[in-house]
């Protein structure tokens, strides 16, 4: 087995949302991340989701692996952190209950 990644830097595209933000900067988000990826290498792609709730909906997204320090085995321990990138056409935010929703 691979020695563990002691970090991970993922960037995400410019044009992701607030609110998506929001999600991913959480603790839920963070351990998601160590739980489900077993590796980390520079140039990775992850396609990832946060649920928007009772609406039945997600907001998909890509964060890619910008830079690792350690070895490449991802771990809950693996602490990630984030950096913005150029945007990539995400069209972000849970409109139901956002202002940029739909009024009455």
């Amino acid at each position: 087995m691979s020695e563990r990644a002691i970090r991970v830097e993922l960037s995400y595209p410019a044009d992701l949302s607030g609110w998506g933000r929001d999600k991913i900067d959480g603790s839920p988000f963070r351990a998601y991340l160590g739980k489900t990826h077993d590796t980390a290498a520079p140039g990775d792609v992850w396609t990832e989701f946060v649920g928007v709730g009772c609406c039945g909906d997600t907001l998909d997204f890509p964060l890619r692996v910008e830079s690792v320090d350690g070895g490449t085995a991802v771990t809950e321990d693996t602490e990630f952190v984030y950096t913005e990138r150029e945007a990539c056409g995400v069209a972000g935010g849970w409109q139901v209950q956002s202002a940029a929703g739909p009024t009455e």
